[in-house]
């Protein structure tokens, strides 16, 4: 049982919460953060961003802006919701080449956590994003990565070409803090050798590490 919800019940019961919820940068925390911020930064040249149960960004990579061109600023100023972010008419979601299918996955994904969290906050962003207008069902298999048949493959266009992910989400494996509990690693690999290729370009416009 998840700490959030283990605190619910405990409270509604009369006693206190067993586990408490502070903000990542709460000083007690610069361990996890720390670790959070190792695992980003050792993802690039790929992008990698670490969110919130409500899909609020935390913390990203030097990547994750290069990919952000020409979104609406409106929708970049925080707190920035992921979900938001790439399913918006002004956010990526003109830029995805597979929307219909990301968004059938994205949206399936957050049902299932409305579903089992019962989460108000979730359930309005579900009808939020359910509210936009549905792109039409393309056809991908001509497209880098899409012959994937593991997981649901982003192919995003970007200042560098076309470029076609898989990601993974880590989470922390015993946390004892609400905030730990509820955060997730979202990391994006290359699907293909040119998606690989072109973001160690794109990662040539950073500056050197000091």
């Amino acid at each position: 049982m998840p700490p959030l919800v283990r605190n619910a019940l405990l409270l509604a019961a009369g006693f206190a919460p067993l586990y408490r919820e502070r903000p990542l940068d709460d000083p007690e925390l610069s361990a996890a953060r720390q670790v959070v911020e190792t695992v980003l930064q050792g993802h690039e040249p790929f992008p990698a961003l670490a969110v919130d149960r409500h899909w609020q960004l935390l913390a990203a990579n030097r990547i994750v802006p290069l990919l952000l061109t020409d979104i609406d600023p409106a929708l970049l100023q925080a707190p920035v919701n992921v979900l938001r972010l790439s399913l918006h008419p002004q956010g990526l979601a003109s830029r995805i080449v597979n929307l219909s299918q990301w968004r059938t996955h994205l949206l399936a994904r957050l049902r299932q956590q409305v579903e089992t969290s019962a989460d108000p906050v979730l359930l309005a962003l579900l009808e939020e994003l359910r509210a936009y207008p549905a792109p039409k069902p393309t056809t991908s298999s001509t497209l880098p990565g899409a012959h994937l048949d593991v997981a649901a493959p982003l192919q995003l266009t970007s200042p560098v070409g076309l470029l076609s992910f898989i990601s993974t989400t880590t989470v922390f494996g015993t946390p004892v803090d609400v905030t730990l509990s509820e955060l997730a690693v979202e990391s994006f690999f290359p699907a293909d050798s040119i998606t690989a290729e072109r973001l160690r370009q794109l990662q040539q416009d950073l500056p050197s590490p000091c």
